[in-house]
Order: structure tokens, then sequence, then C-alpha cells
């Protein structure tokens, strides 16, 4: 698969694709495929963010919610270092190889995934559990040193139970969290997906002592009906020390 991540990685705010597209495609339901099948499939043939990410290159649409936190909050920079936790199928990598000139040796990065994944162009990717003991380890070899930022765009398969499907997602965030702590430089930043209802009090209560500012938003190209919002954590203060004699 030909790579193109450097395009459409500027700094140019960006809206919803051009709605100047042809009337919109109705797929009758067949009789091997369900309704929600038959559903998902209309909507990803009428999503402009699905054409125009397929006109750019990029690997999914997830893409574009990763440029619009970035232009909105600017954590990602030439010479960054950057972790993409739950990389496949490599969107957020693409763009961020592109925003940190990873591909002219500017900056670093590197996506892991239990999932094997195509080569990026500009990124190392490794197949694994960032959840492992030694993952940090590993991941801070790969990048050379500490990270500039950790994204994770994880999220659980949905079970249909809101409350369910809420802790399942949060987990995931507070295993980034954890993550995180352990490989991120002085300064840095935390992207995580979360659901609406925000973030667990206990996450959000360390995310506010051990991040300068933490936020919430929803990305314009998130899907209206998604209950899908991003946690931006940045101005991380560094691992606290041990104590003397410990």
């Amino acid at each position: 698969m030909r790579n193109r991540s450097g395009r459409g990685g500027g700094r140019k705010r960006r809206g919803a694709p051009s709605t100047g597209r042809a009337p919109a495609v109705r797929v009758k339901t067949a009789r091997r495929r369900s309704a929600s099948s038959t559903h998902w499939l209309e909507r990803q043939l009428n999503d402009p963010y699905v054409a125009e990410a397929r006109r750019l290159g990029y690997r999914s649409r997830a893409a574009f919610k990763l440029l619009e936190l970035d232009d909105r909050f600017r954590f990602l920079k030439p010479g960054g270092r950057v972790v993409d936790l739950g990389a496949a199928p490599g969107g957020w990598t693409q763009v961020a190889v592109a925003r940190t000139r990873a591909e002219t040796a500017r900056g670093r990065v590197v996506g892991i995934d239990l999932l094997q994944m195509d080569p990026v162009r500009g990124a190392t990717l490794l197949q694994g559990d960032f959840l492992s003991v030694a993952a940090p380890e590993v991941l801070k070899a790969a990048l050379g040193g500490l990270a500039d930022v950790v994204l994770s765009d994880m999220a659980a398969p949905t079970t249909g139970h809101a409350a369910t499907d809420h802790l399942r997602i949060i987990a995931l965030a507070e295993g980034a969290y954890v993550f995180a702590k352990d490989v991120l430089a002085p300064g840095g930043s935390l992207i995580a997906k979360v659901f609406q209802g925000g973030t667990e009090r206990s996450l959000l209560e360390a995310l506010r002592r051990d991040f300068e500012s933490v936020r919430h938003a929803k990305p314009p190209s998130s899907r209206a009906e998604s209950a899908e919002v991003y946690v931006v954590a940045q101005g991380f203060r560094g691992r606290a020390k041990p104590a003397a004699g410990t």
C-alpha cells in the first residue's frame, strides 16, 4: 500500500470536507447482510471524511480527529517523539509522522498494536501489548528517549450496554495514563479517547495532579451520534522522585 502520510499535514484549520457530492447512496439489505451491517456500509459510502481520507491516502477517517485536536491544542511539534498506542490501522500514526517531520529524521514516531500493521514510512511499528511489563523500556529504546506525546485512540468492542462500554473504554484510558507516566518527558502530553460522561473521577483527579492542563474535546470529524470524546492532558509534571531511603 502506497503511503502518503506527508500530505495534508499542515497546520491549516480543518473543517468538514466539501459536501458538494452526489446524492446519498442507499444500500439494499442483502440476504446474508444484517440491517446493522447495511446501515454501517451505507454510512461509510456517504461519509465525506471517508472519501477525503481515501483521497489523501490516510488509512482511516480517524486521521482527521487527530488533525483537528492538534490544530486546537498544538501538541505535535517538529522533532517531537510520539507513541501511538493501539495504532492499527495507522491513520493517527500517519498524522504524527507528518506533523513531527519524522520522515526527515527530525521526529520519532513509534506505534504499537496487538495486530500486525502494514509499514508506515517514517514510523517504527511494534506488534505487542503496551500493558506488558517490558513495553515502556522497549518503546523508549525505539524512541531514543522519553516521549513528548502519548496518543491513544483505542476503543474496546462495544456491547450495546452503555455502562459496560463506558467502563471498558475508561480502563483503556487508565492503562494509557499509567503507561504515559513511565515514558513521558516533563512537559509532555497525553491524548486519550473516553466516552461522553467524561473521565472517571479517580482518573481525572490523577491527571489533574500530574498535568498542568486537562480538558475534554470532541473534534468536528467525530460522528455526532458517537459517544466518544477525548481527554487532552498537557504539561506533564514529571514522575515523582522516590522518597529518601526507599
